[in-house]
């Protein structure tokens, strides 16, 4: 019996002596010290991590040699480790801040979202109004669109109304088009333009234009344009206007200014290649070459003043212009219908190149 006993506590003393040595292990003892932490765990987080664990389980188990986390697991992941404290020590196929980047690029998605979802608080044809407003009158403010909304009887705030006008907001000066047309009235507009003879001599062509009526004031015809010229030129043009506009050309000298300013005409320079500043002119120019210059041999500068006083009488008294709404620049402020009854006849202009289609009555 005693050797029974002794037999009993030698392999109780191996027991304790091999648990012992188990737990001396650094991985048993951090085992052993993260079961005794899980007590005082809330069985909410205990859930929560193994839900995490079980999700990388799953990823890793994929049969696949290097398993990637797809959208849905990245989210998963994201949302399990917001409903506990210990999602970093639960996190081992991943970096913390891998998790962390994915977390603010759900945030960026869910507030843009969100943000295309919020109805604006007034209607789109009240936007549309405001934009509209803030694009046609470019020296209102806020404060003035919404005195005209009031107007309108529609109540709008003033920090609304900045916020929607200040992507159609134009600069508060006046720009040249809107210059233009402010003044049609008294500007006129004069150019130069070059074409060669049958034997490449230059032949300068100088016009002097009426914005309003698109009438053709003066156009002659020169082998060599002095300051001289142009300013007797200028002169002829009978009344002048209140503005002039012109290029900087040095045919442009000290004498045209003089003569300029001595009858009451205010310069207007345009920019250095800017051709768009006068293309009321240039215009002009184009419609002269395409419509009869282009299909004339021009012999000498003779013929050229022919052929150049031929088609302004034909511009200014019988072809209709589309900038002015197919009036004729020489009748602009003529009033009434035509008459729709008569026989059409036609009469050829530039040897046949245009014709002039007119009614005549019924004689009886």
């Amino acid at each position: 019996m005693f050797e029974d006993i002794l037999v009993y506590w030698k392999s109780f003393y191996g027991l304790i002596r091999q648990t012992l040595k188990m737990w001396t292990k650094p991985a048993t003892a951090l085992l052993v010290a993260s079961a005794l932490s899980d007590i005082n765990r809330s069985r909410t987080d205990l859930i929560v991590e193994n839900a995490m664990l079980r999700q990388q389980l799953i990823v890793l188990n994929r049969p696949v040699k290097r398993p990637q986390l797809n959208q849905r697991d990245r989210i998963l992941l994201v949302l399990l480790a917001r409903c506990t404290r210990f999602w970093q020590q639960t996190l081992h196929i991943v970096q913390p801040d891998t998790l962390l980047r994915w977390h603010r690029g759900l945030f960026r998605l869910y507030w843009r979202r969100k943000s295309k979802m919020r109805k604006p608080r007034i209607s789109h044809e009240t936007i549309a109004l405001i934009k509209k407003m803030a694009k046609e009158n470019c020296l209102w403010g806020a404060e003035r669109i919404r005195g005209e909304l009031l107007k309108l009887g529609i109540k709008v705030n003033k920090r609304t109304i900045q916020r929607y006008m200040s992507k159609s907001r134009q600069a508060s000066n006046q720009t040249w088009a809107t210059f233009i047309k402010n003044h049609v009235r008294d500007i006129w507009a004069c150019d130069f333009t070059v074409v060669h003879d049958l034997f490449f001599r230059p032949i300068y062509i100088f016009v002097i234009l009426e914005l309003k009526t698109r009438r053709v004031v003066h156009a002659v015809v020169t082998a060599l344009p002095t300051d001289a010229w142009t300013a007797q030129q200028l002169r002829e043009a009978t009344s002048g206007p209140r503005y002039l506009i012109r290029d900087r050309d040095r045919k442009y000298g000290s004498q045209f200014s003089c003569v300029a300013a001595s009858t009451g005409i205010k310069e207007l320079k345009t920019l250095y290649r800017a051709p768009k500043a006068n293309a009321f002119c240039e215009r002009l120019m184009e419609s002269l070459k395409r419509d009869c210059l282009d299909h004339m041999l021009v012999m000498s500068q003779k013929q050229m003043g022919r052929l150049v006083r031929e088609y302004v009488s034909y511009y200014n008294d019988v072809r209709p212009h589309q900038g002015i709404h197919q009036r004729i620049p020489g009748r602009y402020n003529e009033k009434g219908s035509p008459s729709q009854s008569g026989k059409i006849i036609s009469e050829p202009i530039l040897g046949g190149l245009h014709h002039d289609y007119t009614r005549i009555a019924y004689l009886n």
